[in-house]
């Protein structure tokens, strides 16, 4: 082994000093070489696993928004134009259909005093958030139709300029799982003609979001709540999270992906642009105090494992066999962990 790394070092031009079973040292005279060699140091610190990922920045969510009103398509959004609760998202012979927020059902019927069920309980909700009535005066976990219901729903009815009834006909109101949403695509025309059951807008929400397509074979590299640094068209950097990993794999020519959901940390830092093209690298492990060095300092030796040059402070070069850990693929480094190797020495490596 000796022999094996004496040569691996003389092409790099250096001479070295090399331990022997019983600690003896032999010095070995320099050899000039053609090959250049650069130093890099030996440092103490936290080190994370990295991977590089291509991913795409845009909006958290895919809505379709289906008609239950009959008749002529009056007015419709713009894309990309972003729409809250309690307000108008389209027009059907002149009247608002009212965006309301409801993560357990879509309308199917009309709703009115007296009446139960989960659709009661997301509208009940939905009137104490807009603030027509506080929670004292209605349960928004309750699913009955009561006085104060109907009450509040006059108070919207009336705000939206819609015949105040107090109660909700089927079609005049769109239960989507967001209080805002951006829209995405138009599908119907104005002064085109819908029937209850057609999808008339496409939308999603105002979170923003980055995906990733990442291959099968990493899956288990990466969980919820790893954190990752986006690096955005700008240039500019900012951090994020996993919210969430694929389970189910889908096979685009000659790669198998799962999808990966990032959530940007600071939303406002990552602009408005939509469908952007973006890098991730995500942290899938992190060590702390630990002797890290460029990966390019390895040298591998014949019987296996790893060295390093280490050059001392009078010019000397030794080799200190030496143990790898934690990779950072990402930043080109590695934890590390020999006898004799300590922050600050200075290791050979390839000169860039």
């Amino acid at each position: 082994m000796a022999a094996v790394v004496v040569a691996i070092l003389a092409a790099a031009g250096t001479g070295i000093a090399l331990m022997d079973p019983f600690g003896a040292q032999t010095e070995a005279a320099p050899v000039e070489s053609t090959s250049r060699t650069g130093l890099a140091q030996v440092t103490r610190g936290t080190l994370s696993a990295r991977t590089l990922e291509n991913g795409t920045l845009g909006y958290a969510g895919d809505h379709q928004v289906v008609n239950k009103a009959s008749g002529t398509v009056t007015k419709l959004p713009d894309v990309g134009q972003v729409v809250g609760q309690g307000k108008a998202l389209y027009r059907v012979d002149g009247k608002p259909v009212i965006l309301l927020r409801g993560a357990y059902t879509s309308a199917y019927r009309d709703l009115s005093w007296g009446m139960e069920g989960v659709d009661v309980k997301q509208l009940n909700a939905a009137l104490v958030t807009l603030g027509y009535a506080t929670k004292d005066e209605i349960d928004p976990d309750s699913n009955y139709f009561g006085r104060q219901t109907y009450y509040a729903l006059t108070e919207l009815q009336d705000d939206v300029g819609l015949a105040e009834t107090g109660r909700l006909p089927l079609g005049q109101a769109v239960f989507l799982p967001a209080e805002q949403i951006r829209v995405t695509k138009v599908i119907v025309v104005r002064g085109g003609s819908v029937a209850p059951g057609s999808v008339v807008l496409q939308a999603s929400s105002t979170a923003r979001q980055v995906t990733v397509a990442l291959s099968a074979s990493q899956q288990s590299d990466v969980a919820v709540g790893d954190k990752v640094t986006i690096s955005l068209p700008s240039g500019r950097t900012t951090p994020g999270v996993v919210s969430s990993v694929g389970k189910v794999a889908t096979k685009a020519d000659d790669s198998t992906t799962v999808e990966v959901r990032i959530r940007p940390s600071k939303p406002k830092a990552t602009g408005k642009l939509d469908q952007a093209p973006v890098q991730v690298s995500i942290v899938s492990d992190t060590v702390k105090d630990v002797l890290s060095m460029p990966v390019n300092a390895l040298l591998a030796l014949a019987g296996g494992g790893y060295a390093v040059e280490v050059v001392e402070a009078g010019g000397a070069h030794r080799l200190i066999p030496v143990e790898t850990g934690l990779f950072d693929d990402s930043a080109g480094m590695v934890e590390v962990t020999g006898e004799g190797l300590a922050a600050g020495q200075n290791v050979v490596v390839p000169a860039s």
